[in-house]
């Protein structure tokens, strides 16, 4: 007697008059659509396209999406925290925390819909947060979203087609030489040299408080930048520069100069770190900008500048000189894209420069009557030298 082939489902109406669908998965499992019809058809229409989705291989288990957002959240991070650095570790754990679990912690991950998360994304603008913040936490939850997809627990992620709030538009101060000189005269040592660094290097702050006198090599003037200090809970964590990256950098005279007189008080032991608070202990990045920084930049007579002002200021300096390739790589970025949109900027009166050299190209203006070399040699060394008392733009951030 041959065997009868099991039906894939069956519409059954129920004593309310709306109708159930049940069918059998892939796994051997019988499963219930996760909603009643009002009609027979509609209940049938659906059962034909999930016998659909199986024939192409699309069915996902509704079991797997019945996991919490908490549950996978935290499975999510485990699973990934070996490859983050301390500190997005932490940012990713008080996110959940704070901002995903309270709205979402109980809810299952296929019952998370589109409206849900803009409803989300608009309470906590309502609420406040910063556009920085909002987008942190969505970005986040987009991440854990897309993972349940990558597990073929959810066809499609939830994150998608939401509005976000807009990030202010801020530009980094551009400091001139005859500001970051007046800064660094009003900072006592060896303070003073951490603003060289981040000015003449090109450093982030964790970057320069995470320097070692191993990392000086004062015969070929050369710093390596192998090591960033982070604070996580008011503790250090010393861990790899922001792009995971080492770099060396070749300093200017003048700092290796300044290096080496401070290397000079420092234990002979390699892992010295060069700059400490009074303790002998890293320093602290708020208590440095207190005490150190900020009344500096006050004495100096300056306003509205941060460590990070520094970075960017070089980043300008070294990009209208030698290229944002250059700049780009004395940063430790991979991509000049970054260097050019969160630290570079134009410098005032290029573009006049350029038109009036673009005239002489053309045979309208007038050339230098200088000896022939002469000009381009001088060009050469505004191109190569570091910058002079002349004004920068300060129309930059970041």
């Amino acid at each position: 007697m041959a065997k009868r082939e099991r039906a894939f489902g069956n519409a059954r109406q129920l004593p309310s008059g709306r109708w159930q669908v049940r069918y059998w998965g892939p796994d051997g499992q019988r499963h219930t659509a996760p909603h009643t019809f009002a009609k027979e058809k509609d209940a049938n229409r659906w059962l034909r396209l999930k016998e659909a989705e199986v024939a192409r291989g699309e069915w996902i288990s509704p079991d797997q999406a019945k996991i919490t957002v908490k549950e996978w959240g935290e499975r999510w991070l485990t699973s990934v925290s070996p490859t983050l650095k301390p500190k997005t570790r932490a940012s990713y754990a008080s996110l959940l925390r704070t901002l995903i679990e309270p709205r979402f912690g109980k809810m299952e991950v296929g019952h998370v819909r589109p409206i849900t998360i803009s409803e989300w994304v608009a309470s906590m603008t309502k609420r406040g947060l910063s556009a920085s913040r909002v987008r942190q936490a969505y970005r986040l939850m987009s991440q854990i979203m897309a993972a349940a997809v990558h597990n073929e627990m959810i066809k499609a992620s939830p994150c998608r087609g939401v509005r976000l709030p807009r990030m202010p538009e801020t530009e980094p101060h551009i400091l001139t030489e005859h500001e970051v000189k007046a800064l660094i005269a009003a900072m006592r040592s060896p303070h003073d040299l951490i603003v060289q660094l981040l000015a003449y290097g090109g450093l982030r702050i964790g970057e320069a408080f995470a320097l070692r006198r191993r990392h000086v090599d004062l015969d070929k003037g050369r710093l390596l930048v192998a090591e960033s200090l982070a604070e996580i809970a008011g503790k250090h964590v010393f861990d790899t520069p922001k792009s995971h990256q080492k770099r060396e950098i070749v300093l200017p005279a003048f700092v290796v100069t300044n290096l080496k007189a401070r290397l000079s008080k420092l234990p002979d032991d390699p892992d010295a770190l060069l700059f400490t608070g009074r303790t002998g202990k890293p320093l602290h990045y708020n208590a440095w900008r207190r005490w150190h920084f900020d009344p500096a930049v006050e004495d100096a007579k300056l306003k509205d500048v941060t460590p990070h002002d520094l970075r960017a200021t070089h980043a300008t300096w070294v990009a209208d000189r030698h290229g944002v390739m250059a700049a780009a790589r004395r940063l430790g970025h991979s991509n000049a894209s970054v260097t050019t949109r969160h630290y570079a900027r134009a410098v005032e009166g290029r573009d006049k420069e350029v038109a009036e050299a673009l005239d002489v190209q053309a045979g309208h203006g007038e050339r230098s009557a200088e000896p022939q070399g002469t000009q381009g040699a001088r060009e050469a060394r505004r191109r190569f030298s570091w910058p002079s008392n002349r004004p920068l733009t300060s129309n930059g951030s970041g």
